[in-house]
């Protein structure tokens, strides 16, 4: 019998463990994170909801089985964890929980509920406001999370991060604020300095990203997505940071559904002074279906950065082998009868940028569809819907 602060069950076969745990009543962190890191399997059980107020650094997790099948629910004590949550250097991300190790399965049919209502109200009178990430897979290799649903983070629900070999599978992900102000930044997962990271088979209804691959992402793949609300499938931001150079490299996102979103298949690089750069190589976009998206495709070379500011210093994140393959369906009108555009720095930036099969429209009151290109080579079977692209 092991004493782990709430009830734990131990049961010993082949000299495993498995925990089963209930809730204290308290903060159930410490316990979960004890668990986690001494038993073979961890049970919450359907029946249980933790309550955590209390930072989850959960390392050195190897070999384990997490099966969530009630709740993990994180108090929105906001005062507290502005203090406490842990801090990433990369666009100032903090998180509630690092889970780290190898040969993880994190699966269950629960639910891991963020508590956000409180931070979407707070954050509208104070955008300074850090708020956490629901679950960041840290300096992890070989993770399975399948079969969860997140509620209501605060801010992303998923960071991937230095790490290798993540698949999530069957996620559900839903951020919807129930007062008059938006659900902010609630990208589905962001992916940073890792390879090898599957997301498949998922839904997610929130107010950012769907999926987003930031700097130093290589080998991936999105597959069988409905997104809703979303502001797209997203390579990048990249070039932010002057220190950096970023790369996203080998990423395939196919078979999604987007809807009701600002963007579709984007990539965004950021221009002006002081910027970093970067490269995108071998990028695949196929077989989306999108209904009332304000850019169905677009490149965007001038991502946070004013059109005279753009100008003076492009971007320094060049762009090559990407493929638009098989995406239908209709814009906003958002703008105008605009459905695609491909918008390039000069110079080079941007190189065989492929379109296939593409068939887009525009809300009928807007006219034709119209597709924009600047500073692009462009070819494809529907390289002739973009017209001469003009080059500066």
């Amino acid at each position: 019998m092991h004493s782990l602060g709430i009830a734990v069950v131990a049961i010993f076969a082949l000299q495993e463990t498995a925990c089963t745990l209930t809730a204290s009543g308290g903060d159930d962190g410490p316990a979960f994170i004890t668990a986690a890191q001494t038993c073979d399997t961890v049970v919450v059980p359907a029946d249980t909801t933790l309550s955590i107020a209390s930072p989850m650094n959960m390392t050195d997790v190897v070999n384990t089985h997490i099966s969530l099948e009630g709740t993990i629910k994180f108090v929105d004590d906001i005062d507290f964890w502005a203090g406490t949550a842990f801090f990433f250097d990369f666009q100032n991300s903090t998180t509630f929980w690092i889970l780290s190790g190898e040969n993880i399965l994190f699966d269950g049919g629960g639910t891991i509920d963020g508590s956000g209502q409180a931070w979407y109200d707070a954050f509208a009178s104070n955008s300074s406001l850090v708020r956490p990430i629901i679950l960041t897979i840290y300096e992890a290799t070989n993770v399975t999370v399948q079969d969860i649903t997140e509620l209501n983070s605060p801010d992303w629900f998923n960071l991937v991060h230095t790490s290798q070999n993540i698949v999530y599978d069957g996620l559900t992900i839903e951020a919807v604020s129930t007062s008059s102000v938006e659900a902010k930044n609630t990208d589905g997962w962001d992916i940073y300095r890792s390879d090898s990271v599957s997301i498949l088979n998922s839904n997610i209804n929130n107010g950012d990203d769907c999926v987003s691959w930031k700097p130093n992402s290589t080998n991936m793949i999105v597959a069988n997505l409905v997104c809703n609300g979303s502001h797209g499938i997203s390579v990048g931001s990249l070039g932010q940071y002057p220190q950096f150079f970023d790369i996203v490299e080998n990423v395939t996102a196919t078979n999604v559904t987007m809807s009701n979103a600002q963007n579709g298949a984007r990539i965004k690089a950021w221009a002006g002074a002081g910027v970093g750069g970067g490269i995108v190589k071998n990028i695949t976009f196929e077989l989306f279906f999108e209904t009332n998206v304000d850019n169905p495709i677009i490149i965007d070379q001038c991502y946070m950065t004013d059109e005279d500011e753009c100008a003076a210093n492009p971007s320094n994140t060049f762009i090559q082998d990407v493929w638009f393959n098989n995406i239908t369906g209709t814009s906003s009108g958002a703008e105008d009868s605009t459905v695609a555009s491909l918008s390039c720095s000069p110079d080079s930036r941007c190189s065989d940028i492929n379109v296939n099969d593409i068939s887009l429209a525009p809300p009928s009151s807007e006219g034709d569809a119209t597709y924009t290109c600047q500073n692009d080579n462009v070819t494809g079977n529907a390289a002739s819907l973009f017209g001469n692209c003009t080059t500066t």
